[in-house]
């Protein structure tokens, strides 16, 4: 019966250590995320005020390296050959954790924290309209965080921060992750701007995007049409057929496009014609062959009208891969903290912006809840999705929008430049540095999710990026502007 005895005491003494630590640990954590406060709250505030976009991210990216350099972080510049991408480091042995930042914005958006839309012209305005100066602020927050409570604990880690540019259309964290730059991370965190507060079990589509230039001939359009072949017609048949070809395809599927060249003068022939396409699928083996049937049908466009096509891939991202292991902590640290409480003045501007929302699902005060626990999906893709099929990887949402406010809408430009987008920002930045601590504090958890991972992937899972061995696009938003 010693053994029993022996074996008993040593639970129990690590049982004691472990709940201390996590009991100081979590009055630790929020004195730093209280003292920081003030300066991550500005951070947020002045990549808002930049709104850079993909790969354009300078400013924004910058004030990111310089925040966290002078918070103790060692930086690594141009990962993976993008000038805005870079890794902030923190420690030197034990297990790696990362936490991942955005900070590129949207092209066509007003740049207002009011609650109303400004109809001034927007084609060379940018906007945060889904959150993602919020997304770097909060975690570039927590990884001071959890790096102040490695320092004070004495717990061996290393916590990483991520810059990662281009999100929206560019797939900054593929080039990244197919580097191999995740290749030594243990757990990857992150979360993202919402309309409510989440840490669902969230798988969402597969990506993939091309631009297709059609080439003819200029000619006058009506003194001589016969000599002219219309790069826009090109455009415009392919268009049809893609749309013909909805009917015939997995009831999943997203395919959307916009014409973002299309000629000058409507009497010149145009002799240049572009179109840039977006197609989804939860399955990446069938974005792969939807894609390839769509090149058919611009291949066809350009044999019926007597033109000449060729296409670029923009990008491809992989579909979210969950990891139960990660987002039951990461619940029950949500759930802990709770939700986001509006102040009178925040609760006035919230009606405001409620009333110019197209049949709202959700309340006015639901952002002062956590959503139940549960599996669900989400139509729309991310570059994340490549990260998680390498590294367990956990989520969470947040609201740092008014409740039922849809993303890349400028109401969330306006929640995520004032008080609510703030409230948020520091929700996510707890949340996430306690879900770190906690997986410090228990090595076990990085083997559940280890092999969670490993039995989601498959037995014949083989990594290979949708966007294949093509480099970083970096002017691919100067392109489309």
């Amino acid at each position: 019966m010693g053994w029993k005895r022996n074996t008993f005491r040593k639970w129990l003494c690590s049982f004691i250590v472990i709940f201390f630590n996590y009991d100081i640990s979590s009055s630790q954590i929020d004195e730093s995320i209280a003292k920081h406060k003030q300066n991550f709250e500005n951070v947020a505030l002045t990549i808002w005020d930049h709104a850079e976009l993909g790969y354009l991210e300078s400013k924004s990216s910058d004030l990111l390296k310089t925040t966290l350099q002078n918070n103790g972080f060692s930086v690594t510049n141009n990962v993976a050959n993008i000038p805005t991408a870079f890794i902030a480091e923190y420690g030197n042995n034990g297990p790696v954790i990362a936490i991942l930042g955005e900070f590129d914005a949207l092209p066509g958006l007003a740049q207002n924290a009011v609650p109303y839309k400004d109809n001034t012209d927007l084609s060379s305005s940018n906007g945060h309209a889904c959150g993602h100066h919020l997304f770097g602020a909060a975690s570039a927050w927590a990884a001071v965080a959890v790096k102040e409570w490695l320092e004070e604990s004495g717990v061996k880690g290393i916590v990483r921060f991520y810059g990662t540019p281009a999100e929206e259309g560019g797939s900054g964290k593929v080039y990244i992750a197919r580097e191999g730059f995740f290749n030594d991370v243990d757990i990857v965190l992150h979360w993202h701007p919402s309309s409510a507060n989440s840490a669902n079990a969230r798988t969402s589509n597969s990506n993939k995007s091309g631009k297709f230039t059609f080439r003819g001939i200029s000619a006058h359009a009506a003194g001589s049409p016969e000599k002219g072949r219309s790069a826009l017609d090109g455009v415009e048949a392919m268009n049809m057929m893609v749309n013909m070809m909805r009917e015939h395809i997995p009831q999943e599927s997203r395919i959307h496009y916009v014409i973002t060249k299309g000629g000058l003068a409507p009497n010149v022939v145009p002799d240049l014609a572009q179109v840039y396409y977006y197609v989804r699928h939860p399955k990446m083996h069938m974005v792969d062959e939807l894609f390839e049937r769509v090149v058919k049908i611009a291949e066809g466009a350009a044999l019926g009208t007597g033109t000449t096509m060729d296409y670029e891939v923009m990008h491809g991202n992989y579909s979210l891969l969950p990891n139960e292991t990660l987002q039951k902590i990461l619940h029950a640290n949500l759930k802990k903290e709770g939700g986001i409480q509006y102040t009178d003045a925040e609760n006035e501007f919230a009606k405001q912006i409620y009333q110019t929302l197209i049949a709202p699902s959700t309340e006015l005060g639901s952002q002062e809840f956590v959503e139940d626990y549960q599996v669900t999906h989400s139509y729309g893709s991310t570059d994340v999705g490549d990260v998680s099929w390498l590294v367990p990887t956990g989520e969470i949402r947040v609201a740092t929008w008014v409740p039922s406010t849809p993303s890349h809408s400028w109401q969330a430009v306006a929640s995520g430049g004032m008080s609510i987008g703030l409230k948020g920002t520091e929700l996510a930045a707890k949340v996430l540095a306690k879900t770190a601590r906690d997986i410090f504090l228990d090595p076990a958890i990085i083997k559940d999710a280890s092999k969670e991972l490993t039995q989601r992937q498959g037995k014949d899972f083989v990594y290979y990026p949708l966007l294949g061995d093509r480099e970083p696009p970096l002017d691919y938003r100067l392109i489309s502007n």
